[in-house]
């Protein structure tokens, strides 16, 4: 009899490529994820891993596994969700994933919701960065995340995917309060300023529609200091090392020394939660959408147009 969580490893691993990137999908050490592989080649009789350098890679034998094991466990997740759904009960197990803001804006109130409409529910949740957060739901290593794009860097989501908008986040300039800029009530796009600029790390969405804005407006992007948190980017504006880009949902108070000045055309952002569409039937996936839909419209956030 071959065991699920097992299957689950050598899944993880023919996908990730590597026992420390597995474990980290599976949110396991990697020594569980070895000792999960050293008992299936016990069960099924095979060498499944060898090794490779200071890594290791799988066999023939655990290749075929594998493809198996994919096969096995959707099969799992769909009986899962038809017995919930035959049952219509709000149960189980339900894994959540939000980046950072949204982490700090929506999902305090909407999982205390969740807890208090479905007490029966148990509900994991992870900060992600957004596309990790649609390969993971695509995966099924989450069941629902919140995942947001700029409007006119619109985000791929595969096929085999649902998603419902929630919110549509305007976005701000944060300048020092002893610039010039600090006195206009609204700056246009054309006049954003030259200079330096306090951006997020390389390769996330942030980052990636800054540098898109930047060359929009005619100038050369001019990145003094990277920081991934918001609130690390507004001290370094009110020290004076720069501007930047700062959306409104969860940014906090703005310290003293900055000022924030809205842009024309507007900058949104669009925040959607996201599931794959054969696990719809999940009631629980069902209650944690709605949740998200109230939570949402009880903040008074900016409808979605």
């Amino acid at each position: 009899m071959l065991d699920l969580n097992r299957l689950k490893a050598l899944h993880a691993v023919a996908i990730y490529g590597s026992v420390g990137a597995a474990a980290e999908a599976l949110m396991v050490t990697p020594s569980a994820v070895s000792q999960q592989l050293a008992k299936l080649e016990r069960e099924t009789g095979a060498v499944l891993v060898e090794r490779n350098g200071r890594g290791v890679k799988l066999t023939d034998a655990a290749g075929l596994l594998a493809e198996h094991a994919e096969k096995i466990l959707a099969l799992v997740e769909t009986a899962e969700a038809d017995f919930e759904a035959l049952r219509g009960a709000v149960v189980g197990r339900l894994t959540m994933g939000a980046f950072p803001t949204a982490v700090r804006g929506i999902m305090p109130q909407a999982l205390t919701m969740m807890h208090e409409r479905h007490p029966e529910l148990e509900i994991q949740l992870y900060e992600r960065d957004p596309e990790r957060q649609v390969r993971e739901v695509a995966r099924g290593e989450l069941d629902v995340a919140l995942v947001q794009d700029w409007l006119n860097r619109p985000m791929a989501i595969p096929e085999g995917l649902s998603r419902a908008m929630l919110h549509d986040d305007l976005a701000d300039i944060a300048v020092p309060s002893g610039h010039p800029l600090a006195n206009l009530a609204e700056i246009k796009l054309d006049a954003l300023p030259g200079g330096s600029w306090i951006a997020a790390s390389p390769g996330t969405v942030c980052h990636d529609f800054l540098m898109f804005l930047l060359h929009t407006a005619g100038l050369e992007p001019d990145i003094g200091c990277m920081a991934d948190e918001y609130a690390t980017q507004l001290a370094l504006v009110a020290g004076g090392h720069g501007f930047a880009l700062i959306p409104r949902l969860g940014r906090g108070v703005v310290p003293e020394g900055v000022t924030m000045v809205p842009v024309l055309p507007r900058l949104t952002r669009r925040i959607f939660a996201i599931w794959r569409t054969d696990a719809a039937r999940r009631p629980a996936i069902r209650a944690s959408v709605d949740a998200l839909r109230t939570v949402c419209e009880e903040l008074g956030l900016t409808p979605v147009v």
